[in-house]
């Protein structure tokens, strides 16, 4: 079973300096049908004008991915890590029983596009941690690439969770296809392009809700790039 998701019916606002869109509730957009899904809790799309960026605040009890679609991200936090993710990037902030961070826009020029993730941990109170991962594009073009798993397996980002994230980038005739255990679920968000799963047509922003379906095909309608969560 399939159920979308469509990008004009998250919540969105723009205060100049950000533009933002929540496919679940987050802040000031609440919608009691929208608290997440399984362990996932928050994707968020946002683009940071240039210059600009989230002050220095904290969070507890979630893992955090920061994923790059265009850009770069300058990230600082109270462990004393700072680094700039850029495409192909792929990071991971353990809140746990506390951290502060900020998030800022080093560029003078160009504004920065990111998806931020939120997943529920399997236990509170855990260590703060930080992890980063850099791939090559061409580790996702025509396929799945796991990229987040519970053990941190093939050089990927390790979550506190059991739960995976993939990404892929396809063009014209490819196409890439996940086996989902039949006690899983999983959710899709098509960052950019358009694509056809399991049948549905869906557009960049879109994302799409799964269970009860023994595999996740996606075939391109134009050049498309889409993260895929494993969850339990």
């Amino acid at each position: 079973m399939i159920s979308l998701r469509r990008a004009a019916d998250r919540g969105h606002f723009n205060y100049g300096w950000l533009d933002t869109r929540h496919t679940f509730s987050f802040a000031d957009y609440q919608d009691p049908d929208q608290m997440g899904y399984s362990v996932l809790r928050v994707i968020n799309e946002d683009i940071v004008s240039a210059g600009k960026g989230f002050a220095t605040h904290g969070h507890r009890d979630m893992e955090i991915i920061t994923y790059i679609q265009e850009g770069a991200l300058e990230h600082k936090d109270s462990l004393g890590n700072g680094s700039i993710i850029r495409p192909g990037d792929v990071q991971r902030m353990t809140a746990g029983s506390g951290i502060t961070h900020s998030e800022s826009n080093p560029s003078k020029t160009e504004p920065v596009h990111l998806l931020q993730i939120w997943i529920l941990p399997d236990s509170k109170g855990l260590t703060p941690g930080y992890d980063q991962k850099t791939f090559s594009p061409c580790e996702w073009r025509g396929a799945w690439r796991a990229v987040v798993t519970p053990d941190g397996r093939e050089n990927t980002v390790k979550i506190h969770q059991n739960a995976y994230m993939y990404v892929t980038e396809l063009r014209a005739g490819e196409s890439a296809t996940h086996h989902l255990h039949p006690t899983r679920k999983a959710y899709l968000h098509l960052a950019r392009g358009r694509a056809k799963v399991n049948g549905e047509i869906m557009s960049a922003g879109d994302g799409a809700r799964i269970n009860e379906a023994p595999q996740i095909h996606m075939t391109p309608l134009d050049n498309t790039e889409a993260l895929l969560f494993d969850l339990p």
